[in-house]
Formats: structure tokens, sequence, C-alpha cells
């Protein structure tokens, strides 16, 4: 696992305001139908979603208005599907008082979009690559990932560190306290369950997933996309994007694609970067893109944060009459 170098960024955490939030989902919040209310009432969404079937030269705004299902659930769909949602959400908001960003792992390519770290079409690309890279590895080394729930980190870092001696397992998403997600070998996990099972945890399960997310099993797809990284364009930016890899605001455009190269093989801190965000200031939180997941995490994580979402074309409709 690489070493964290975020810094703070200077003063930042020194002011004390009710701040808005912006946080923007990863794998597991798609749905079929995905932007399509968007689409129908709203011109710029249309050509955003045609904009990435040109990009992409394939008809991804299909996928996500039709499915099959299956399909878009496949990682190499799923990932550009939920960015592009999510950007689409995000240009028709534009909120000009959102001083920071967040993004559950995937997501975190739609905060450094929304932050103008990234182009869109830069990022989409990425995104796309980065999904094909992540269902190779799986192919490639295949391994399993699984949530645990009722326990401290400390233990479930404490049972994986004593499995990886013969096993590989480690902890992948922290995402609110007591809510864990492991991930490695499918004998790796399996054992680490079982232990996890024996020192308390309330459930234990294995999750259905196409390979072993933020873990060592990853490590042919970081390889590949820090190739296409070191090439991009990346900005040094205003607001502060928190990255997954040690939950702290980032700016520095060079420290940026270091988090997302690090990103694939290293755990999502999300509890951490909530919980950063809120003591620097942030009380108001907006989920943008699909879904709700991220809503019921901050919830979990901070008790008096002011917490929306806007997903539908009716949500976003609401939000801006407001």
């Amino acid at each position: 696992m690489g070493r964290c170098v975020c810094k703070m960024v200077d003063g930042f955490a020194k002011r004390k305001l009710n701040l808005k939030a912006i946080v923007f989902p990863g794998q597991g919040s798609q749905y079929v139908g995905m932007g399509k209310t968007l689409v129908e009432r709203f011109s710029s969404a249309k050509e955003l979603f045609e904009e990435a079937d040109d990009i992409l030269n394939f008809k991804l705004s299909k996928i996500c208005f039709d499915g099959p299902e299956e399909l878009l659930k496949q990682t190499s769909n799923t990932q550009p599907a939920i960015f592009l949602h999510s950007i689409a959400v995000w240009n028709l908001l534009k909120i000009p008082d959102a001083k920071m960003f967040a993004g559950h792992s995937l997501g975190e390519y739609s905060a450094l979009v929304a932050a103008e770290a990234i182009n869109f079409s830069d990022a989409l690309k990425l995104v796309r690559l980065r999904g094909e890279l992540m269902l190779q590895a799986g192919i490639e080394k295949p391994g399993t990932m699984a949530a645990i729930i009722g326990v401290g980190n400390n233990i479930v870092d404490e049972v994986c560190k004593e499995v990886s001696k013969t096993e590989i397992v480690q902890s992948a998403n922290f995402n609110s306290p007591g809510q864990i997600v492991i991930s490695g070998s499918k004998n790796g996990v399996a054992i680490a369950m079982s232990k996890l099972k024996e020192r308390g945890a309330r459930l234990v399960k294995e999750l259905v997933v196409s390979g072993a997310f933020h873990s060592p099993l990853m490590a042919s797809a970081r390889e590949k996309l820090d190739e296409v990284l070191s090439e991009t364009k990346i900005n040094n930016i205003t607001n502060p994007v928190y990255a997954n890899v040690c939950a702290k605001p980032i700016t520095n455009g060079d420290e940026i694609k270091k988090m997302l190269s690090e990103q694939l093989t290293s755990p999502v801190r999300w509890d951490e970067s909530i919980k950063n965000m809120t003591n620097n200031g942030a009380l108001n939180y907006i989920e943008v893109g699909p879904g709700k997941v991220l809503q019921g995490l901050i919830k979990r994580i901070s008790a008096n944060a002011q917490i929306s979402g806007i997903d539908t074309a009716d949500e976003l409709e609401k939000f801006l009459n407001a």
C-alpha cells in the first residue's frame, strides 16, 4: 500500500462555518433507468449523455436507460454510467457556495470534475478504463469482498492482519461506524469472515462483486491506470476534494494523481473523510447522483448533519425551485 502524502490545506481546518459539501456515489448505486428523466426534461443533460456516447464510441446512454441490468452491472459499464449520471446532475446544479467535495471510490472522479481538477472528457475515459482494468484484474486474480457489521475498525484490521500472514485480505471500505467491507482472495476473505463472527460481528455477508476491489489483487489495474494518469492533465484546485486514501483535503494536481493511483489498492476511508469535513465546517451535505447510499452513511457518521440528495429530474426541480 502506498504511503499517504496528503497535507491539510493551510488554514482550512481552522474555519468553522456551515459549509456545503457535495458528495458523489460509487459503484452499487446504479439502476436501470438512471438519468432518463434528466435527459427527457433538460437539454443540457441530453447533450451530455450524447457526448458521452460519442467519446466512448458506444451507447452508454441506452445501457443506463434500458439495461439490461446484467449489462449495467458489469464494472466496465457501471462506473462510467454512475459518473455520467452524477455529472449530468451537477452541471444543472453548479452550487456556487459548495466549498468541499468528496466521492466514494469511483465517486472521487465525479468530485474531481465538480471541483474542476479534471475535465469531463478525460475523466469519463479514465473511469471507463478504470472499470475495464478492475474487471480484468478480477479475472486474472479472482477475489471477493464481504460486508462486516457490528465490530470496530481495530478488530477488523487486527483480524485481517492475522489472516494476511498466509492469505490476502484487508479492510477495503470504512463506510460508517461499525460498517466495514473487507477484500482479498476468496480463501482469505472466508477465513476473515469466520474469525470476525467469532469476534462478535453482528452480520458477515459476502458481496456479489467481480473482483477484490481496494486490495492488493488490483495491483495490475493500478499499474496500467498509472500510465494513463501520468499523461492526464489534472489541475490544482481551490476548493478541496477529500481523498479516499487519506481522508484529508487535497488541492494539488500531482497529489491528486497519486491518490487516484493508490485508491485502487487502498481502503476507502469514508467514515474518516466525513468526520474531517464536518470538523472543518461542513454541516450541509448534498449527495449528487444515483441512489441514497451516502445519505444513509452520513447520517450514521455525523448526527447533526443536514443531508439531502438529488438523483431524478423531480428531485432536481424541487431543489432548484426551493
